[in-house]
């Protein structure tokens, strides 16, 4: 292993594609298997638009079908062998410049390449280099797991973020090679857009690498955070945690089997994904707001009052505004702990359910759902400021992972397509 890739966690990989010149892409890519979870519909649209054609559909696990594991995993794994045998192409020492147009006709950058999982912990409190965001649910990893455990092939919908407000690292490139012929270039099915992509010569692998490298050079630190002894931390997860942390999770499996100077070289310890600047216009977060069921609000708001004012921490000071069937109005922090609001709200939440079982707390996207869920006198409505992209490599370095649901990075059609695949056996 060179310093450079113990150094940024980023590296080329053999990258597998099919011949787009015999293979209907439309067909061939396919949305993240965690979106449209309570939308089977949307899924059978998605088998009826491939039909037989191979797809990257017949590889994976939508989550709408979880309960349907024992059964499916199998069949993934066969399918993906028949696919490798037949219709993947090879192509060495890669990295892909993605420019995905989305469903609002905004261009995305993307890097498309290997982490090493060495430098990743999803644990709250990591120093790592490639770091959650929000916090990981174990018993969402166990299904995945199970499909990467036999899978000969891994295809990545995890995305990865770097807070590079000069623009420095993927911009550049993508002028570059905007002109040339690309790698592939389609519609995405069901609204989801557009892609092209280019294969990054050496030389600009090279750039890309030395980019990020300085990224998290000592003054760079400093100038972005106030401290340049922080831990450097080079890629927060934006989307695909949970996949990122079963191949965590598997790789390692394969390290206690074979050893840790075996699982060196394993293909196992990397897996594929994409880096997006953090401060890319076509990439958005919206807030998830919070809404308590089953629930006395006077004594839940009164609870929550005094929690607030108990706090003396030193981040800036926050506002809940809180809506009941009765009323709504604002609660103050003045000197919360937590650098969110979110994260102060969901503090509390916890705290008062361990008190409260029979409360349920909801997350909802959107202030007007939000309202129209607060129709009878059981149920309290939170609304709050929702993080700025800025703030969202700081709050990670100085507080850990992110409340769960504590943003949402985009709508599901803009969501990653299941597209370039890799050996990891």
């Amino acid at each position: 292993m060179n310093n450079e890739k113990k150094t940024i966690g980023f590296e080329s990989a053999e990258i597998l594609l099919p011949d787009f010149n015999k293979i209907n892409g439309t067909q061939w890519a396919v949305v993240a298997c965690d979106q449209y979870t309570s939308e089977p519909d949307y899924w059978k649209n998605a088998e009826e638009i491939v039909g037989d054609s191979p797809s990257t559909l017949s590889m994976i696990l939508p989550e709408v079908y979880l309960s349907e594991t024992a059964k499916r995993v199998p069949i993934i794994n066969e399918s993906m062998k028949e696919i490798l045998k037949a219709h993947l192409v090879s192509h060495p020492d890669s990295m892909i410049l993605l420019a995905r147009t989305q469903s609002d006709g905004k261009i995305r950058k993307g890097l498309i390449g290997a982490v090493d999982l060495e430098c990743y912990d999803y644990r709250k409190g990591s120093d790592s280099l490639i770091r959650a965001t929000e916090g990981t649910v174990l018993e969402r990893i166990p299904p995945r797991v199970a499909i990467r455990r036999d899978a000969p092939l891994e295809l990545p919908h995890v995305m990865l973020l770097i807070d590079d407000d000069r623009r420095s690292v993927i911009e550049p490139l993508l002028t570059e090679c905007d002109g040339k012929a690309p790698l592939y270039d389609f519609d995405l099915m069901l609204g989801g857009g557009h892609v092209r992509a280019y294969a990054l010569n050496a030389t600009q692998q090279a750039y890309a690498k030395e980019k990020l490298a300085e990224l998290i050079a000592p003054d760079a630190i400093k100038a972005r955070y106030g401290n340049a002894d922080l831990a450097p931390l080079l890629f927060a997860v934006g989307d695909g945690n949970h996949s990122l942390a079963s191949a965590k999770a598997a790789y390692e499996e394969v390290k206690a089997a074979i050893g840790e100077e075996a699982a060196k070289n394993h293909p196992a310890r990397y897996a594929l994904a994409e880096v997006v600047n953090l401060h890319d216009d076509a990439l958005g977060f919206e807030p998830i707001y919070r809404v308590v069921f089953h629930c006395d609000p006077k004594d839940l708001l009164s609870s929550l009052k005094d929690y607030l004012s108990t706090l003396s921490g030193d981040a800036a000071a926050q506002t809940l505004r809180c809506i009941t069937l009765a009323e709504e109005f604002d609660l103050t922090a003045p000197h919360p702990v937590q650098q969110l609001t979110v994260g102060t709200l969901q503090s509390f939440l916890d705290l008062y359910a361990k008190e409260h079982p029979e409360m349920e707390v909801d997350y909802i996207h959107g202030e007007d759902s939000l309202r129209s869920l607060v129709k009878d006198d059981t149920t309290v409505g939170f609304l709050f400021e929702g993080m700025r992209k800025d703030e969202l490599f700081r709050t990670v370095i100085y507080d850990g992972a992110l409340p769960r649901k504590t943003f949402s990075m985009g709508h599901a059609p803009d969501k990653r397509y299941y597209l370039e695949c890799r050996k990891i056996k």
